[in-house]
């Protein structure tokens, strides 16, 4: 129970097959005490259907929306009705699906803002957002992707974003290390989730992967959640601005 008596909040759930499902799993497992949030209206329904999968019913749900300050201002006034918070996970990304088919170069001005908007500039203002809430050794951590770091074709303009993310980790990072307050993110292998499979060319990535991978396979969404874990309890209490590979080790490779 490495989570017993922790609050937790984790944005956003989309499905049963997403890593903050996931997350929200393992952390539920360890004893947490989870506040769930979801993108729409839409996404509610899918959310509800999962809950009998943990242990205990939430401590909220909530409407999350990252492009509007007010939304933001009305998720943190319903945290604030629970109390202090002991940790974030941000799982929030998104591209507009012809920038993630056509080439990097034809990328247009507003599909790159809303792609950088939603995937990393979300981070900052949802730890701004929910900031005055965060307990002392309070743990933020984000979810990333190799493509951060090098060219995985047709993830385009996904990979700078997720760039800014990671930039965006250790920046927080200083920031907020005076509250003893830990960032990091969790740099996860392909997972076959509904928005991985927006990328052209996904199911070869997967091959890939476990073809060259030392572990030789792909990794399980509960992988990332046990991983979230670990960086939400005190084991990880001197760890702070990284980036944690979970790929069974294909960042390594050099061919």
């Amino acid at each position: 129970m490495l989570l017993k008596g922790k609050k937790i909040a984790i944005f956003n759930i989309a499905n049963k097959r997403s890593l903050a499902w996931a997350i929200a799993k393992s952390m539920d497992a360890e004893g947490a005490e989870l506040i769930l949030g979801y993108q729409s209206e839409r996404t509610k329904g899918n959310v509800e259907s999962l809950l009998d999968e943990l242990s205990k019913e939430p401590l909220a749900l909530i409407s999350c929306d990252v492009t509007s300050d007010a939304n933001l201002v009305d998720v943190t006034k319903r945290i604030q009705l629970i109390g202090n918070i002991d940790g974030l996970v941000h799982s929030l990304a998104f591209a507009p699906r012809e920038c993630l088919e056509q080439p990097f170069v034809e990328t247009d001005r507003d599909d790159f803002w809303t792609a950088l908007n939603i995937s990393a500039y979300s981070l900052i203002a949802l730890t701004r957002a929910v900031r005055p809430l965060l307990n002392s050794e309070a743990s933020i951590m984000a979810l990333s992707y190799y493509g951060a770091e090098k060219v995985i074709p047709n993830y385009n303009v996904m990979g700078v974003a997720k760039s800014a993310l990671e930039a965006s980790v250790r920046y927080l990072a200083y920031d907020l290390g005076p509250d003893k307050i830990r960032v990091n993110a969790i740099s996860a292998g392909p997972v076959n989730t509904l928005a991985a499979r927006g990328v052209s060319g996904f199911v070869s990535m997967l091959d890939l992967h476990s073809e060259r991978a030392p572990l030789r396979r792909n990794i399980e969404a509960e992988e990332v959640g046990d991983t979230a874990v670990f960086f939400a309890s005190r084991l990880s209490s001197g760890i702070t601005g990284e980036i944690l590979y979970v790929d069974t080790g294909y960042n390594i490779m050099g061919m």
